[in-house]
């Protein structure tokens, strides 16, 4: 059976109103918002209700860099929840919105798969509780403000060729990359060149999912810097003066969503930053509420651990006031093979010497995360194809490097094949936790990247391209510089290319651009050619979804 046939077999004989898996989280009927019978949002108050419970533990579930053959770090978080509750402990999980970029592109969604799964997930995958069109919106609005502020005499001295702020889409499209606006003639505004990201890569994602409430939602969203004037000084969206407008459209996309697994475990669905080109995290508030009202919060970065965790430690921690209490590392037999070397048709056969050679790429993860000083276990998610003498090759590997490996059968078993990486993480977080951050915000721009690169990709240093070079200025300049970098850097390397697999060392990270994003609070740093609009594959996954004349989803994964 397929993800989704399975989510919907069991959603009709199993899954519970919503309004009693906010009970186990002792929330009431007046506490929540509903969006039908197994959806809901939180409210302000009852945000506010559950911080005053005492935080349990965190645990950030992260993975080694992706492949074509997929990793499961959705899966294995979902099935670990479950896992720990079948223990009697009670988990709470906290993840990511789906965007439609990879839910019709190539990715697939952000509920879990098998029987770890967060359900309805055919509304998660689409349009959910409307946060992503909230967020697209304000994004666009935002965008035809400034427009329209410079065609009716352009008060602030904006200079047309220097607006950073880009319009939003949430789906991939190529064409809209670099586009030319105001065509047409005097009525039809100021001609100028522009540009769409991805929703999930606007600086309103960051913004929603690194404040702690409306309140803080607003200061950061007048925070925002939209473009430069003729002299080159930064307009913000409070000059501009549109924050009360904006942070309106996003009201009710910042309260925190309610979901539901396949075994009734409760789980927070908010904000949904991609790793690679954004800063890879769910909202602090989901975060927050899934620590505040269970004894083990389980949560996910994006893409591999040189992205999403490194982000979550070094850009997240600090807003949330909370460092992970240990970390799970998720990698498969069938993604170390392909690291090894290994094409992607031939990854079924038994290969124990090309996952020794694989070993290297997630080697190189428990080492960065090791570092920070927070205990590690390494979760290996199961496929049919592995081997015995292969699952048992990493757990030696792993207990060389200290940390223990768990097998993991979450996706046909549900918690009950997630059974041995809850006792490995309980173990874990009986050990005491010293964190450290990689660098110090205080540090300049240049020793940070350094640090990064050297640290965390193992590399040997970095270039600036002239249009780098001139962005440093404007920072420096600014005194933005004491800021927290969000890498922006292709998943599939710990390099700028993404052909690069397995520990690749000694080589140079390419800088491009480096943009201020003073609402989110970080400077991205495009590395490569790594664009904020991605483009559709060949074979979308669009081609597979249908909808029948009952209004029952299939092909979604």
């Amino acid at each position: 059976m397929s993800d989704i046939e399975i989510a919907q077999a069991n959603e009709q004989k199993e899954i519970w109103p919503i309004t009693k898996v906010a009970a186990e989280l002792g929330l009431g009927e007046d506490d929540i918002e509903q969006y039908g019978r197994y959806k809901a949002k939180v409210s302000a108050a009852a945000q506010k209700r559950l911080l005053k419970n005492k935080a349990g533990k965190l645990v950030l579930v992260t993975a080694i860099n992706p492949t074509p053959a997929g990793e499961g770090k959705s899966t294995v978080s979902v099935g670990l929840g479950d896992a720990l509750r079948r223990r009697g402990h009670k988990a709470v999980i906290a993840l990511r919105e789906p965007s439609l970029g990879p839910v019709m592109g190539m990715k697939g969604g952000a509920t879990g798969g098998g029987y770890a799964q967060v359900v309805p997930m055919e509304d998660i995958n689409l349009h959910f509780t409307g946060d992503m069109h909230a967020l697209t919106t304000a994004v666009d609005t935002l965008a035809a403000l400034i427009d329209n502020h410079i065609q009716q005499g352009n008060q602030l001295n904006i200079d047309p060729r220097r607006i950073s702020w880009k319009r939003g889409l949430d789906i991939n499209d190529r064409a809209l990359r670099n586009v030319v606006i105001g065509l047409g003639g005097p009525y039809q505004g100021i001609p100028r060149e522009d540009g769409f990201d991805i929703t999930v890569a606007s600086e309103l994602m960051a913004v929603l999912c690194l404040a702690k409430d409306l309140h803080e939602l607003k200061e950061r969203i007048s925070k925002i810097v939209i473009g430069l004037t003729y002299d080159r000084k930064p307009v913000t969206v409070d000059e501009l003066g549109v924050t009360g407008a904006i942070a309106a459209l996003l009201k009710d996309a910042v309260k925190p969503n309610l979901v539901q697994t396949l075994e009734h475990t409760p789980t927070f669905v908010h904000g949904g930053p991609f790793a690679n080109i954004a800063h890879g995290c769910n909202s602090v508030m989901a975060t927050e509420a899934a620590l505040h009202s269970g004894e083990i919060a389980i949560t996910e970065a994006g893409f591999g651990a040189d992205l999403g965790a490194e982000k979550f430690m070094d850009i997240k921690s600090p807003v949330l006031g909370k460092t992970p209490d240990a970390v799970v590392i998720v990698a498969t037999v069938r993604a170390l093979k392909y690291n090894g070397g290994v094409s992607l048709k031939e990854l079924t056969t038994a290969d124990t010497d090309a996952v020794a050679r694989g070993f290297v790429n997630l080697q190189r993860h428990i080492t960065n995360l090791k570092r920070y000083g927070v205990p590690v276990v390494v979760a290996i998610n199961g496929f049919t194809s592995d081997t015995p003498a292969e699952i048992q090759l990493i757990k030696d590997l792993c207990a060389k490097e200290g940390v223990t490996a768990a097998h993991a059968t979450v996706w046909a078993d549900g918690g009950a094949g997630g059974l041995e990486l809850a006792d490995a993480l309980v173990d874990a977080l009986s050990q005491p936790a010293d964190f450290k951050p990689l660098y110090d915000n205080d540090d300049s721009f240049e020793n940070k990247l350094i640090t990064l690169v050297q640290k965390v990709y193992g590399g040997k240093g970095f270039e600036l391209s002239h249009k780098a070079s001139l962005n440093l200025k404007m920072i420096k300049r600014n005194g933005w510089e004491h800021l927290p970098l969000c890498i922006a850097k292709t998943q599939y390397s710990f390099s700028d290319d993404p052909k690069q697999l397995g520990a690749p060392s000694d080589f140079t990270i390419n800088v491009s651009e480096i943009v201020p994003k003073l609402g989110a609070g970080f400077l991205v740093v495009k590395t490569g050619d790594i664009m904020t609009m991605p483009g559709l594959p060949k074979q979308p996954a669009a081609l597979n979804i249908d909808v029948d004349d009952d209004g029952r989803i299939s092909g979604l994964f």
